[in-house]
């Protein structure tokens, strides 16, 4: 497997999506759609606990990294993704220097953070916790999401916290947060967007963000992003699909193309 913190924090473009469909056929598909990365979103999918160890395994399969969006802060949610063989968290609605160092004493190892020790699937069930203990701190990745007015304001405080590895972007509730909706708050957000991006890079941190279609990557790359999530499984999926209807009822010449 590609040496995955190493590559963010290098700053390299790598591409990857959200996995939204809580099933390992869905994962090995996109796995093998030579993404860089996988984040399994057990924020906002309907994804359980139990099963994200077996969709981390199926991402193994194809040899690519496995992080998760945890719904929240809590430090055991943290611990269970990770004890289950993630490569690493994207923690959501960061807004403060605290609560990012709080997230970076859930994510590592004394001496830099607090997590417990447990013998799950990153560890070989217990039968390799010492291998694990050396490389956890140097090989995971941190994510934090920023995605409020409040965190927009306070960027530069939690990019400085030590620990972490990326900031990555929420445009969508940033969006609402910031009042910059619509076609009407594009530039609003555009701002608000580059003041993150220039503030987590001055801090030396990786910038990365959502994009819901490839249309705008190279701008943004240009802007000093380099970690991007593009749509997910399921937009993909629907996208493909109602693609692939259109253009056969267009080649048909007699069937009627609902435009949506």
């Amino acid at each position: 497997m590609s040496d995955f913190r190493g590559n963010c924090i290098e700053h390299r473009l790598l591409i990857g999506t959200f996995a939204a469909i809580p099933h390992p056929v869905a994962i090995e598909v996109t796995a093998a759609s030579g993404v860089d990365f996988l984040c399994i979103d057990w924020e906002h999918s309907q994804i359980s606990r139990e099963r994200i160890e077996d969709l981390i395994r199926a991402a193994d399969i194809h040899r690519v990294p496995a992080m998760v969006r945890v719904p929240g802060h809590a430090a055991e949610d943290i611990a269970a993704v990770l004890d289950a063989g993630a490569a690493g968290v994207l923690v959501p609605r960061v807004s403060t220097a605290e609560q990012a160092r709080a997230v970076v004493k859930a994510m590592r190892y004394p001496p830099l953070g607090a997590r417990g020790v447990g013998p799950g699937r990153a560890a070989a069930y217990g039968y390799r916790i010492p291998d694990y203990l050396a490389k956890a701190n140097a090989e995971l990745v941190l994510a934090i999401q920023v995605e409020t007015a409040e965190g927009l304001a306070n960027i530069a405080e939690i990019a400085a916290v030590a620990g972490v590895d990326l900031i990555f972007i929420g445009p969508g509730d940033l969006s609402v947060s910031i009042d910059a909706m619509g076609p009407t708050g594009k530039d609003k957000l555009d701002a608000a967007i580059r003041t993150i991006t220039k503030a987590a890079l001055t801090a030396g941190r990786t910038v990365g963000i959502f994009r819901p279609s490839p249309d705008d990557v190279a701008a943004w790359s240009e802007a000093g992003i380099s970690f991007f999530i593009l749509a997910s499984d399921t937009m993909f999926l629907g996208a493909g699909m109602a693609a692939g209807v259109i253009d056969a009822k267009k080649s048909s010449g007699s069937l009627e193309v609902k435009e949506k």
